[in-house]
């Protein structure tokens, strides 16, 4: 016997019936009325000729033939259920943008950006990982990331998207803040460093302050934090222009005398040279590129 497509209704009602023991359940879970359930299976059971519930007060139990029939059909209806979400899966994953970056360039620079991304790319979906380890573009992981560094790394291609600049900022609230009017007065306040390769000592030398005796007396290993301990009262942190803007913007911090030194490395949107992007991910190389960066 074929199996019409005109059965599957009344497969659908019969498999839940079964599964509950009750019509009503079934009912419920398939948004029908238990008379509509009740007439599926009585359907089905007059094209099969058999009886597949017997029938009391206090509702309905399986025969043999329909717990041969309900094992069947259960079977295969998960089956049926396992594909679709499979594809339903895949086609998401083809709209997932799997990024990885530094937790200081997402909080303060992607975060306020990516509104424009998504009314730009409603359908597509970001996975944003701030690990500070670099990390392995294996299959499964990341599709890109946005690094900080020199712009060259083995197996990875490299686009450049902004440099960044180094400068000091204090708490606009720091006892004596209206008196420091130059650099070799910031050399005498407690000065918090993050663990980027170029610090304090450079930004001295740059400012043409040479033989101060340094009091690094904070370190974190990311910058946002380093600008948290400045907003707090710490000390003096070494601002990257990047990353201090919406301290800066809000007030949390107050940008103070001297250079802004030019930061050696700057900020590159990376992926595996041998691997081709997906258009969702080339979507969001596409924008950061045309991003204005300021």
């Amino acid at each position: 016997m074929a199996l019409r497509a005109d059965w599957l209704p009344a497969l659908t009602a019969f498999e839940s019936a079964a599964r509950h023991q009750n019509f009503a359940h079934a009912a419920e879970e398939l948004h029908l009325t238990a008379s509509a359930v009740s007439h599926h299976v009585r359907k089905l059971e007059a094209r099969l000729g058999v009886a597949l519930f017997q029938r009391h007060a206090r509702g309905v139990a399986l025969t043999a033939e329909g717990r041969q029939l309900a094992d069947a059909a259960g079977s295969a209806l998960a089956d049926v259920d396992g594909v679709l979400r499979s594809l339903h899966a895949a086609r998401e994953d083809n709209d997932r943008v799997r990024v990885t970056t530094l937790h200081s360039l997402a909080y303060t620079w992607l975060l306020p950006r990516l509104p424009d991304f998504t009314a730009t790319h409603p359908q597509l979906r970001l996975s944003v990982d701030t690990e500070i380890a670099l990390t392995r573009f294996d299959e499964g992981g990341p599709d890109l990331g946005i690094r900080h560094g020199p712009g060259h790394w083995p197996g990875l291609t490299a686009h450049f998207l902004m440099d960044d600049a180094l400068f000091p900022v204090i708490s606009p609230s720091y006892p004596g803040v209206r008196d420091i009017t130059e650099a070799a007065h910031i050399a005498r306040l407690p000065l918090i460093s993050d663990h980027a390769r170029q610090g304090w000592h450079d930004w001295f030398r740059a400012a043409n302050v040479h033989g101060a005796r340094l009091d690094e007396r904070h370190s974190f290993s990311d910058t946002t934090d380093a600008m948290n301990a400045a907003a707090h009262g710490l000390g003096v942190a070494l601002a990257r222009a990047r990353i201090v803007v919406p301290y800066l913007a809000d007030g949390r911090l107050l940008r103070l005398p001297g250079p802004a030194l030019t930061a050696r490395w700057g900020y590159y949107a990376v992926y595996p040279a041998h691997r081709r992007l997906r258009p969702a991910a080339q979507a969001f190389v596409d924008w950061l590129l045309v991003l204005p960066k300021d």
